[in-house]
């Protein structure tokens, strides 16, 4: 097991978000090895829903042009009673939106799966193996070795890396090497999840996600993109869950909307809704994103969309540390941003999913507060992190993407990389800004009306597209990106990565 090599990360998991982070990661230079137990993209659909934000990382990464044809707007959801009149209608426009994407997509999953590991082709310092499963991680001062079997020929080996990403799922080895424990939020049901592929369209289904708020049996409609689609069936008492995957029961249940003539049953799966937030992210040089670090029910089609967010948080601050451009704290404002965030939404989709699972109501709508009939998606602020020590309320808010003047999309000009949006005419030069700094003058009238918005000069967008901070005059101009370089700056030249 002699090692000749230390990348500068380690994923463990080749999922959705382990791949996101390993282009990420990888598109600003660094060695990345993932190690992935299975053999094989998972060809069944899991994931069905991301939303604009997690569309502009994978316009950062480069595959938003890949996915376009093969994903469609969702506009919105309704909660419909047991005799069909509506209870909540939650809108998301089809049009281009804050991100310069529509506010959600529907996918299938395995196509946003290959999308990602073709990308990571274009990286040299990319390492993927396949059917590799780690049994041990050993965090050493300056670095990890993990241990692992290749399953294909059964032989043992080890590598080692400066940091480990568990983004091995639910059941995170990662995490349980950590010592973390979880925080339940108390919401578990079970659900049999079941995707079908019709003959041919059926409009009448509808566009909307529909959540059939039926006490007898809670369910859920869900479309995906070309005849996909899916429906999830809450179990109720007296269910045989050696039952609830057979084509029979199946069938009974669907029969309201389609019928085997219609369709084919192409998955079903019993599942356990949870929400859990793992209570630490990060142990020294070990981090956990993603299904590891938290759980959600599937209410806000934010279960993905959460890790997503995970790994364009971390692979920044990870890259600025192995750079030495950071001191290693800035690695503690991952869990510190991202967790109260997650936990938001998280206890969103429970209080959804309450409306839902009510099983006790026959009337919903006298129950529902004005809130949630009114409702619409949360925009939390990350937590307390990394940004400019000067107060503003807009520091942590993610920023809209504007167009330029030429058409271009902001982030098409400085993909995955801190960008100051400057007035056409602030005093700011081009020798202020820093390398990892990519100054844009705006030239559109979305840009210059996001500046007034903001009441600012500039404004100083972190590579995840979250506010750092606004100067509200040209004097603050460079004082902002003074502070953007040496706060959490090395203390000395020793440090080690």
């Amino acid at each position: 097991m002699e090692q000749t090599q230390i990348f500068d990360v380690a994923i463990i998991g080749m999922g959705p978000v382990g791949a996101t982070l390993a282009n990420l990661l990888a598109g600003l230079g660094h060695s990345v090895v993932v190690l992935e137990r299975e053999k094989a993209i998972f060809a069944l659909p899991r994931a069905i829903h991301f939303d604009g934000e997690c569309m502009r990382v994978f316009q950062n990464i480069g595959i938003a042009a890949t996915l376009l044809p093969k994903i469609i707007p969702s506009p919105g959801m309704k909660f419909v009673d047991v005799a069909g009149e509506p209870i909540i209608t939650w809108e998301r426009s089809t049009d281009l939106g804050k991100h310069a994407w529509c506010e959600s997509y529907k996918f299938y999953q395995p196509e946003l799966e290959q999308a990602l590991r073709e990308q990571l082709q274009h990286y040299p310092r990319v390492d993927v193996r396949l059917r590799h499963e780690v049994f041990s991680v050993e965090p050493q001062d300056d670095r990890v070795t993990l241990r692992f079997e290749d399953t294909a020929s059964g032989k043992i080996d080890a590598l080692s890396a400066r940091y480990v990403i568990g983004c091995d799922g639910a059941r995170s080895t990662v995490r349980r090497f950590m010592g973390v424990e979880l925080n339940d939020l108390q919401s578990h049901k079970q659900w049999v999840v079941v995707d079908t592929v019709l003959h041919q369209d059926k409009p009448e289904l509808g566009f909307h996600s529909i959540q059939y708020c039926d006490p007898k049996r809670p369910c859920t409609y869900s479309r995906g993109p070309g005849l996909r689609r899916r429906w999830e069936i809450m179990l109720v008492d007296g269910d045989d869950a050696k039952q609830v995957t057979s084509d029979a029961w199946l069938w009974q249940q669907l029969q309201a909307w389609i019928t085997p003539d219609e369709a084919v049953l192409q998955r079903a799966a019993l599942y356990t809704f949870h929400s859990v937030v793992a209570k630490q992210w990060r142990t020294g040089r070990l981090f956990i994103a993603g299904d590891a670090a938290h759980q959600t029910p599937p209410f806000m089609g934010q279960g993905m969309a959460a890790g997503i967010k995970d790994a364009a948080n971390l692979a920044w601050k990870l890259s600025a540390v192995l750079m030495g451009d950071k001191d290693a704290a800035l690695l503690d404002t991952y869990a510190s941003e991202r967790l109260p965030h997650a936990r938001e939404f998280i206890a969103t989709a429970v209080k959804l999913g309450n409306v839902i699972q009510e099983q006790r109501l026959d009337d919903f709508g006298e129950h529902i507060g004005d809130s949630l009939k009114n409702f619409r998606t949360p925009q939390p602020h990350l937590g307390a992190g990394h940004f400019h020590s000067t107060p503003s309320p807009h520091n942590g808010e993610v920023a809209p993407q504007c167009f330029l003047r030429s058409g271009e999309r902001v982030d098409d000009v400085a993909p995955y990389q801190a960008i100051l949006l400057l007035h056409p005419d602030a005093s700011a030069t081009d020798a202020a800004c820093k390398p990892d700094v990519q100054m844009i003058r705006t030239d559109s009238d979305s840009s210059l009306a996001y500046l007034q918005h903001l009441q600012a000069r500039a404004v100083l967008i972190r590579p995840d597209r979250y506010v750092y901070g606004i100067a509200s005059q040209d004097s603050d101009i460079v004082s902002l990106l003074a502070s953007w370089q040496h706060q959490c700056a090395p203390q000395t030249a020793a440090v080690s990565v």
